[in-house]
């Protein structure tokens, strides 16, 4: 939607359909206009006085942070470089390598490289320590450093030298080797969901987040799995910290049709209530499910978990979610950054708000079926889900089977769609209609 030339984004929480921002009900008063001139006094007396020469702009970005902090947790004043980060993560793909790297024994490691990217196809391996980009060291280079380096147009390239362990230490040749690739960067997918079929015809389908692509890439996880045999489906948005509403939206109407309502949003005018609801016929409104959440489960994900269960569609188990109903608009700026702006709450289709009180310790979508997992625990499973890929070889965990730990949540679900005949709840004719 475009507003005065200007184009907004919206995230739930997330992302979410751009809304109408209306002028100004009332003039703005005089005394706005003197405020603001306090700006400028103070810009001024900085240019003039302070003891080292200060950068104008930095002072104008430092000042627009620092009057969007003042709002809530969730609003925030992005400069160029991260407003075109968000625009990337929101969209579900960037222009670059195609590496996961993380920080191991001091040096920038090679976690795994994504499954078809350009560093995939060249053959660079987990493990691998970066030892150079385009040259430049990447000894004491930050992570975020590295990453910059690393990403660019595509089309573009970049030199990366690595070190390789030896495959036997034990070997007489057991020194590390250099392996230097010239790596033409590409847009590389962000893959937000994961699948698998699991015994007694359950299906299993993690979201990592929401974004742009994640309602086509679980339609064609649906399709595999239940071309596989899959009669029943575990829909796992632990630790899922949303993304944009329109993708939640998406997801919601492949379980939910007959135009149900999914969720509404509410700004501060009474007129600005918006409704988003499902379409008439919905894909897999008769699978059996259930959904999986904790308290890494926040916006986009608490709309899913929160539509189903006002609508008795699935049953919600394992921990009560984080609780932010907040949606944010993304709105560029003239010099190509970005305001990140709370415009309304959300409301499940029931009437919930299910937006987080610190102080009286509420909020959350609560589950229909606690399962509660201890934190080492759960921090091992959140590592277990790391996959690890590598030319030429199958996908495995980066934990080793010896090690990892047994998911008492997902089991829970599991027992649930196998018995899910004597289970009226996870019948599919809907209850009390929500409001």
């Amino acid at each position: 939607m475009r507003m005065k030339k200007i184009t907004a984004a919206v995230l739930a929480g997330a992302l979410a359909a751009a809304p109408v921002f209306a002028a100004p009900a009332k003039p703005v008063p005089d005394s706005t206009y003197e405020q603001m001139k306090l700006l400028v006094d103070v810009l001024g007396y900085i240019q003039d006085n302070y003891v080292d020469e200060a950068e104008t702009q930095k002072l104008v970005y430092g000042a627009a942070e620092g009057m969007v902090r003042t709002l809530d947790p969730f609003s925030q004043f992005l400069e160029p470089e991260m407003n075109r980060e968000m625009k990337t993560e929101t969209e579900g793909q960037f222009a670059g390598v195609g590496l996961r790297i993380n920080l191991k024994d001091d040096w920038l490691t090679v976690l795994t490289p994504m499954p078809g990217s350009p560093a995939y196809r060249l053959g660079l391996l987990p493990n691998d320590r970066i030892a150079e980009i385009d040259g430049a060291s990447t000894k004491d280079m930050e992570m975020d450093d590295a990453l910059k380096r690393m990403r660019g147009a595509p089309g573009t390239k970049v030199k990366v030298k690595v070190y390789r362990a030896p495959a036997a230490p034990s070997a007489a040749d057991a020194a590390w080797k250099t392996h230097e690739f010239e790596i033409t960067r590409e847009l590389v997918k962000i893959d937000s969901v994961f699948s698998k079929k699991l015994d007694g015809g359950v299906g299993y389908v993690r979201i990592a987040e929401f974004s742009a692509k994640t309602s086509g890439d679980l339609s064609d996880a649906l399709r595999r799995l239940t071309r596989d045999g899959a009669t029943s489906l575990v829909l796992d948005l632990r630790n899922n910290p949303g993304g944009l509403l329109s993708a939640a939206v998406e997801v919601s109407s492949l379980f939910l049709g007959d135009g149900k309502l999914i969720v509404y949003t509410q700004g501060r005018r009474a007129e600005s209530r918006q409704d988003f609801t499902a379409g008439q016929k919905a894909p897999y409104a008769a699978l059996p499910l259930v959904i999986l959440i904790n308290g890494g489960s926040a916006s986009a994900s608490e709309i899913v978990s929160g539509a189903m269960q006002d609508h008795k569609r699935a049953v919600v188990v394992g921990q009560r979610s984080y609780g932010k109903a907040s949606v944010q608009s993304l709105i560029p700026l003239p010099d190509g950054s970005g305001l990140r702006l709370t415009v309304a709450r959300y409301y499940t289709p029931a009437g919930r708000s299910i937006h987080r009180d610190e102080k009286n310790k509420t909020g959350g979508i609560p589950p229909d079926i606690a399962v509660g997992i201890a934190p080492e625990t759960e921090a091992k499973l959140y590592e277990q889900w790391e996959m690890i890929y590598a030319k030429d070889k199958k996908p495995q965990s980066a934990v080793k089977t010896e090690d990892a730990v047994r998911d008492e949540q997902l089991d829970r679900a599991v027992e649930l769609l196998k018995a899910r005949d004597v289970l009226g709840v996870l019948k599919t004719e809907p209850g009390k209609k929500p409001q």
